[in-house]
């Protein structure tokens, strides 16, 4: 295929929407950041020099047509990964030198081998977790830099000497009373270089630049916006305290060394919070000194040292961090990467509040119906010590009591012979039987387990079932078991008086081993007259409990395959409108539903028992967004009059207004809080349901105060999800799946 006919395949919709998603990135990158309004902001900042800006921009364009021409990644492109580096090289060498064709030629070849450094750099620096930041803009300027000394026909600029002669040529002397107005505007000495250190990130060494991309930084994030301004003036503070030149950070504008390495250390590579601003403080005057020593150093070659201390910095604290031997509650770095701190400290909230307990493996009752805990951890009679967290089962009928008739014998205890089941998907390490049930009130101290069976279901992670009856046990060493499969079951052999189920986890394989505290992923609590849903908590002693029947109802709605279509017909305000979604999984194979029409996403996970959302990203006025709140967890088991709660994400809730104040706050307290409620209202057969409705709400809290509630009633039939009504607000909506 020739050039012309793969650049013609190239530009078409997908690919020119891509390309210019890539284009704004790039901008924006720089901050760390892929919001497109904050990416026209900077690139009109670039512009503040035409010449710098215009070179700039035929850098990136240039590396994104290469990455795309070569058949790089799509994604990294479009998310301005490798543009950035070759942003800033071309801003570089378009303030430095002259403006002129020799200048376009050796901007273009500069472009792409900052492209080349930047796959390298990803291959090299990536294969250790870690950014390689602006690394290869770096290599690149200095190597062309140092190359350019040789070339007699590249000319050094000389903009930025008579500033006034520039500005009349460009707008007249309009323009230049602006700009002797803007001067004359007092601000202190520490801030006006401030301004002038975030200029200089785009290579524009004026205070308007700066104060722009303030603007447009505190619009972006307002995290990141109070994270450069500690940067900033920890340096300056330690400038002043160790008796350090100020006019370094005057003059050399190496001030955005610090802003930068404030915004990535504090607030985008980890969860921002007193110990990541902590950490900053700590960081920067490190940062000083190298800035100061390399300064020395690099002036030996005439080459600024431009970004190379953040860059230093940033990669050895992300590079040590993965030594840690423990991960502190307070300093944490980031799993999944949002672009933005807001939305990372708001997630890792969110999910820390929902899913910390939640262990790798989750584990299910060990049997079928009802059964009551008779002693749980820490309990009166065996579980003591190494011991202590264990629980035992018995099924009791209405009176309390274990058994029918007299309870003579095994056989009249509602539990015996029951079946007992896997709780996990696992491998049998090991399995004792042969033990004969003791009679009622007998115990046998000589084999205190009885027969056994215990299960591994990771590393250092192992289940055990003891007291099984003489026999039962259809397993055998080595052999695979599911979740949920029958293996045993329930007898009274061992150190068993009655007849009742113990198990516990525990760290080792031995059938003596001690027990760990380890949660229940999820069961069904009988509160009384009511049903209560409990999540990854540890059974008590008296509650009576069983595992999520599910529904079978329940279980086709929320049944969401990959690939799925779903059409909808929504009625919002007497205005009727046709929805398309599509259900689709990513890479990671994460699922998620995507609205066609808005392109917004609602992450889910559905483990067949529980359904529940993880994040969602777009437009808040789609159903799609509706749908997020309204089901926004669901037990899939049908228990008239249960509730289910839990809470969202404080920035997909709030208003704006409200989230720029929480922003600027959120390090250090959140005010804002929600409540997510769901009640299993109502079936039209108890037994066998045709038809559940399930009644929702979200609940916002500010300073502890309810605000606005919004609520949600899902309709389910045989056929899946059958409506959605959505009350609060302003807006009243009627969705119906259509078939």
């Amino acid at each position: 295929m020739s050039v012309p006919e793969r650049l013609s395949r190239m530009i078409d919709k997908d690919n020119l929407q891509l390309f210019v998603s890539g284009v704004l990135n790039s901008y924006s990158q720089v901050f760390f950041s892929d919001k497109k309004s904050f990416s026209v902001i900077l690139l009109a900042v670039t512009f503040v020099d035409p010449y710098a800006g215009f070179y700039g921009l035929i850098s990136v364009l240039f590396t994104n047509l290469a990455g795309l021409y070569l058949g790089f990644s799509k994604t990294l492109i479009s998310r301005g990964i490798y543009g950035f580096n070759s942003l800033l090289t071309g801003l570089g060498l378009g303030i430095w030198f002259a403006p002129g064709w020799h200048l376009l030629l050796i901007v273009i070849l500069a472009a792409v081998l900052t492209l080349f450094i930047s796959i390298s750099a990803e291959g090299v620096i990536g294969k250790y977790g870690l950014p390689y930041l602006s690394v290869p803009f770096i290599i690149t300027i200095w190597v062309v830099m140092l190359a350019t000394r040789d070339l007699s026909a590249l000319g050094i600029s000389h903009r930025g000497v008579f500033t006034l002669n520039e500005l009349y040529q460009i707008g007249g002397s309009t323009l230049v009373r602006i700009y002797e107005l803007w001067h004359q505007v007092g601000l202190p000495p520490s801030l006006r270089v401030y301004f002038i250190s975030l200029g200089a990130i785009f290579f524009q060494f004026n205070v308007l630049s700066g104060v722009i991309i303030a603007f447009g930084l505190l619009y972006y994030s307002r995290i990141a916006f109070t994270l450069s301004l500690l940067g900033f003036y920890s340096a300056f503070l330690f400038y002043e305290v160790v008796g350090a030149n100020l006019d370094e950070l005057n003059y050399s504008y190496i001030g955005f060394n610090y802003i930068l390495t404030a915004i990535a250390v504090g607030g985008f590579y980890t969860i921002p919070n007193r110990t990541s601003y902590l950490c900053v403080i700590c960081l920067i005057p490190i940062v000083a000194l190298l800035t100061m020593s390399l300064s020395s150093v690099f002036a030996v070659f005439y080459l600024p040292i431009y970004s190379l201390p953040f860059n230093i910095i940033v990669l050895l604290f992300l590079y040590v961090m993965k030594f840690r031997v423990k991960n502190t509650n307070n300093l944490h770095t980031l799993f999944y990467q949002y672009n933005s701190p807001e939305k990372n400290l708001y997630s890792f909230l969110n999910e820390t509040e929902r899913f910390s307990r939640m262990p790798e493996v989750q584990i299910s009752l060990p049997f079928y119906g009802r059964w009551t805990v008779t002693q749980g951890y820490d309990g009166e009679h065996t579980h003591k010590d190494e011991w202590r967290h264990a629980l035992d089962f018995e099924i009791l009928d209405d009176e309390g009591k274990p058994y029918r008739g007299t309870g003579d014998h095994c056989k009249d205890y509602y539990c015996y012979d029951k079946a007992v089941l896997a709780p996990a998907e696992g491998t049998v390490e090991e399995v004792t039987d042969g033990v004969a049930d003791n009679r009622i009130g007998q115990v046998n101290l000589i084999h205190n387990w009885g027969n056994t069976l215990i299960i591994k279901h990771g590393d250092h992670l192992y289940s055990k079932m003891s007291h099984l009856r003489d026999g039962s046990i259809v397993v055998k060493k080595g052999e695979k078991v599911m979740k949920g499969q029958a293996v045993a079951r329930c007898g009274n052999s061992g150190r068993s008086p009655v007849p009742h189920l113990h198990f516990q986890m525990q760290e080792t394989p031995w059938i003596g081993s001690g027990t760990i505290e380890y949660p229940v992923s999820h069961f069904i609590w009988k509160n009384g007259p009511d049903d209560s849903f409990r999540f990854c908590d540890i059974p008590r002693k008296g509650e009576i409990i069983t595992n999520v029947e599910v529904n079978p109802l329940l279980n086709k709605a929320f049944n969401f395959v990959p690939g799925q279509k779903i059409n909808i017909r929504e009625v919002r305000d007497g205005r009727s409108s046709n929805i398309d979604w599509e259900v689709k999984t990513n890479i990671y194979n994460r699922s998620y539903i995507q609205c066609l029409k808005s392109g917004s996403i609602a992450w889910f996970i559905n483990d067949g028992t529980i359904w529940y959302f993880t994040y969602y990203e777009g437009s808040r006025s789609t159903l799609l967004y509706r749908f997020y709140l309204a089901a926004y967890k669901m037990q899939q088991g049908f228990y008239k009059g249960l509730s289910v709660e839990d809470q969202y994400p404080a920035n997909l809730l709030f208003s704006k207004l409200l989230l720029f104040f929480q922003d600027l706050v959120a390090p250090f307290y959140v005010f804002l809080k929600s409540a997510y409620r769901v009640k299993y209202a109502w079936a039209d057969n108890p037994v066998n349901p045709g038809m559940i409705r399930l009644e929702s709400e979200a609940v916002c809290f500010v300073l502890g105060r309810e605000t606005k509630k919004r609520r949600f009633m899902l309709l389910i039939d045989k056929d899946g999800i059958r409506e959605l009504r959505v009350t609060g607000g302003n807006t009243k909506i009627v969705a119906e799946w259509e078939e």
